[in-house]
This record gives structure tokens, sequence and C-alpha cells, in this order.
């Protein structure tokens, strides 16, 4: 679907949200971005998404974060780094990342377009009718792991004292099942891990970062729409894991919606779990933009597209997530969220 129209049903959206939804208001930024309140941060980092092999706006958004966030806990990408999974895009992309000043540790998650190898005889020649073309499912999980530099999709990080974690679908289901293509399904190894690094972390009184490629059902921008809201086969179960903690925080893209909408932070109320006040899930918008002909040699990005992402801050007592327009080199709204215990 046309980006623009995505707005348009998320614009009608975001006036009727679910009733266990929560969004809440965007308190004003200064000038420089700076957080409110006093106190330094314990960790800042930044979170981006759908980078899609689209390099040049993946610089430009590595160099504002170096200029606003110089001394970055960490990087965490929200999956769809590669356009279609081929190993010279993944290599591609670390090339384009040593190029830049960055933060030392990077969380990645897998995204769809991980997975898209199998459309394509070869990589100039498009041919879904013959689909797989050769390419088997384990190969695009390998290609992946090489990337990332370990052999599962879930895994731990910590920026600067901060638990991240991150999680991703563990098939690509229509090599399973050919009415299916993209949805997501987690292993019983990896619910249990998650459950426990959440409540080992909670015990600890540290909040929780998950960073998720797809949008979780009744949340953030997009995921009312009929595209995404059917993502997760195991929605309810994921749900009610990440309900029981105040102190998560749940970051995902897929969708480059815009993160202007009012809607691109909400708290989620799980129904059956003991914490009413939700947990927090953010949009991570996208790098991804479109360029055009500018008609003299040159190009111009595509009206409608975004190069956007996050910038975190967590101090003792709250976090602060700020929404950036890299490509504007301007920030476009923050929220600060109470920790429910002091860290």
């Amino acid at each position: 679907m046309d980006r623009r129209s995505l707005l348009t049903v998320a614009t009608g959206a975001a006036g009727a949200l679910a009733a266990s939804q929560i969004p809440a208001g965007a308190a004003p930024l200064d000038r420089s971005g700076s957080h409110a309140g006093p106190g330094r941060p314990v960790a800042a980092f930044n979170v981006i998404s759908d980078i899609q092999g689209d390099l040049r706006d993946l610089g430009v958004a590595l160099e504002d974060m170096r200029r606003t966030n110089p001394a970055s806990s960490g990087l965490a990408v929200a999956g769809d780094i590669t356009p279609r999974g081929y190993d010279a895009e993944y290599a591609a992309v670390t090339a384009e990342l040593a190029r830049h000043t960055r933060a030392r540790t990077t969380a990645w998650a897998i995204g769809n377009h991980e997975f898209y190898v199998p459309k394509w005889r070869d990589p100039a020649t498009l041919a879904q009718d013959t689909w797989p073309n050769g390419t088997t499912e384990d190969s695009l999980f390998r290609s992946f792991f090489h990337f990332a530099g370990r052999n599962t999709v879930y895994a731990e990080h910590s920026f600067g004292g901060i638990p991240v974690l991150s999680l991703g679908t563990e098939k690509y289901m229509h090599f399973h099942d050919p009415k299916l293509w993209d949805e997501v399904w987690l292993s019983e190894a990896q619910f249990t891990w998650l459950e426990d690094r959440l409540a080992y972390w909670a015990r600890r009184r540290r909040p929780v970062m998950v960073v998720t490629h797809h949008p979780l059902p009744n949340t953030v921008s997009g995921s009312h729409n009929r595209l995404y809201s059917r993502d997760y086969l195991q929605a309810d179960r994921l749900l009610a894991i990440l309900g029981r903690h105040r102190d998560v925080f749940l970051f995902c893209g897929h969708t480059h919606w815009d993160l202007a909408l009012s809607d691109w932070y909400v708290r989620r109320v799980v129904p059956g779990t003991a914490n009413l006040d939700g947990f927090s899930v953010i949009n991570t918008g996208a790098v991804q933009t479109g360029y055009t002909d500018d008609g003299q040699g040159g190009e111009v990005s595509v009206p409608g597209t975004f190069n956007q992402g996050l910038q975190v801050e967590v101090f003792h007592d709250r976090v602060v997530v700020k929404a950036r327009d890299f490509a504007a080199g301007s920030w476009l709204k923050q929220i600060t969220v109470p920790l429910s215990t002091r860290i």
C-alpha cells in the first residue's frame, strides 16, 4: 500500500484507540532536544528500523545520531536490515556502518525482508512464480546469524547496564504453510527465555528494552490496520508475558508510519494481568526512504517517506523517548515515562 494512503488510514485510527490502550501526550523539547528534569541519564541509546538497503539514509541517520548522542550506549535495529537477505546486502550494511563513528554495541532484530531471497532467481531476476528458487530456510537464518554474530534470533545486550532483548521469528512461515508469508512464530525456548529474563531484571529493578520488528496488535500506529494486525501467530501469549511488567518498553518497526502521528507511543494494558498500568510500546519509524530523479542529474526524496528514529534516555526514575527526523536534523516530540521504582 502507498505510504500516503497508510497515513490517511492512520489518522482515522488514531482517534479510535481500543480501551486497552492509554495514549500519552508528548512533553515539549527545548531547541537542543535536551531532556526534561534534573540529573544525567544512566544510559542513552538509539533505536532505528527498516534500513532495507537504503545506505544513503542510513549514513544520514548515523551522522545525526553521532551529533545528538555522541556518547551513545548502543544502537538497536528493529529488523528489515536488508532489502532481501542476500549476504552481499548484509556486507554492504556492515561497510556503511564502518564509515561512521557509532556506539560499539548493536542489537539486531530480524525482519521479514531478511527472508526475501527465495523470491529471486538471482539478485537481478525476480521470479516469485518459482519460489523458493533453490533457497533453503536454513540458509536465510545462517546469513542473519553470520551478520549479527550469534546463533539465535533472540538475544540480550547491555546498553550501559540497561538490558536490551531482541525477539524474532524462528520460522519463515511460507516454507511451512503455503497460505502464510511473513507471520511471526516464536519457539517455546524463546518464550521461556523471555519470561526468565523479564523476571530476572524485574527483581533487579531494571527497565527492560525489547526490540522486535513487527508491531503487536492494537498498539502503535499501523497495528490496527489489517495489513499488520495479524502478524504474530502467538500474539496473545506474547502480550500476556510483556503485560505483566510495567517497566517494559517494546520498540517495533515494519509499518513505516510517521512518528508525527499521535499514537507513535501507547501504553498497552493486557486484560488478565495484575499490571493495570500496562507497558510502553513505541513505533521506531523507518530509515528507508524513496528517491526520484530531480531532472538535473540528481535525486530528491519522495514526498510521504521519512528517515526517522528514536533516542532513548534512561534515568534513575524515568525513561525519556525522543522521536527524531534524521534528514531534517530536528526533534519531532518526546515522552517521559516514570519508572515504578528507582534504579
